[in-house]
């Protein structure tokens, strides 16, 4: 059974106009995503800035409200849950933002910020939660004589230490990797993602990672998913969905990746046009005005994500 399971959400912002305030249209920021996630397993979110990678991560937390759908984690369904029983659910699902300086309190030193969530939900003397301090410091790679310095006399990656060891205060089971490394420098954002790998092994944890960095999700991941316009158009393991994509948005997505060889060479598919509003998406197939293999049936029948055997699944019309 999967530790997480997400059917069919959707999260639609209201736009409104007039001394009323009245809604005349919607975003459709998700529209119909679901996925699953195991235990100790890593999802890759990766698609365009824009097509709702956060918002399905901010989502799960009911950090957003959803609009509609289904979200069961560990056995709940947490659409259900008043804001007391969410509130101990965040215990065992936590999140790390993208920005790690500003989702850190300026005004607390980095020993209060990691002991904030063990404060508010644990009930433990003074002296257990200054080792368990310590203990997650030193798990992070940081050292404990930092423990009253603030965020702002940190370096990025280490902030983004201090947002991961705030996170693993209270052993969760599953962790929202929003973007955790694209604001730190490339050498950096490889400590931290084996950092996460390592955490991953020694605690059995669950990672939904959400990214735009190909390369990173692919070093990460066990499988992928792929996001377009609000939409899950392909999932499958990394390795498959790496060497065999089927759907032409992960074609042309995965074309741009550079290659390490230098002498190396691949062809770029460029796709033509903009990415379609949200509040007004294509008919049919949301990614057919920009598709190199679109036919009739694209413009008027959205397809479905449908297995193509072995796990693959994708939601395309020539498959």
């Amino acid at each position: 059974m999967a530790l997480l399971e997400v059917d069919n959400l959707k999260k639609y912002f209201p736009i409104k106009k007039g001394i009323l305030s009245r809604t005349v249209g919607y975003v459709k920021a998700v529209d119909g995503v679901s996925f699953s996630l195991k235990r100790g397993e890593t999802l890759g979110l990766v698609g365009e800035s824009g097509c709702g990678k956060t918002t399905v991560g901010r989502s799960l937390l009911r950090l957003i409200e959803p609009t509609e759908g289904r979200i069961n984690f560990n056995g709940q369904n947490l659409l259900e849950l008043d804001r007391g029983e969410m509130r101990k659910v965040r215990a065992s699902l936590q999140i790390i933002f993208q920005d790690p300086f500003s989702s850190l309190n300026p005004r607390m030193n980095v020993g209060d910020i990691i002991a904030e969530p063990i404060r508010n939900h644990l009930n433990l003397p003074r002296d257990e939660i200054q080792n368990r301090v310590v203990l997650l410091m030193e798990r992070v790679g940081l050292h404990t004589a930092y423990m009253r310095r603030y965020p702002h006399e940190f370096s990025g990656g280490q902030r983004q230490r201090i947002g991961i060891a705030r996170a693993l205060a209270l052993n969760p089971l599953a962790i929202v990797c929003d973007e955790p490394v694209s604001a730190l420098d490339v050498s950096i954002q490889a400590q931290v993602i084996n950092l996460l790998a390592q955490l991953q092994e020694q605690m059995d944890l669950s990672y939904l990672f959400i990214g735009h960095d190909l390369s990173v999700v692919e070093h990460i991941s066990d499988r992928v998913a792929v996001m377009y316009l609000g939409r899950i158009v392909e999932t499958a393991s990394s390795e498959e969905l790496y060497a065999n994509p089927r759907h032409p948005y992960s074609q042309a997505l995965l074309s741009a990746v550079p290659l390490p060889d230098p002498d190396a060479r691949r062809e770029k598919i460029l796709l033509p046009g903009d990415v379609p509003s949200p509040i007004d998406p294509p008919s049919g197939c949301s990614f057919h005005p920009r598709c190199f293999a679109r036919q009739g049936i694209c413009t008027q029948e959205q397809p479905l994500l449908q297995d193509i055997g072995g796990g693959h699944q994708v939601a395309c019309h020539s498959q």
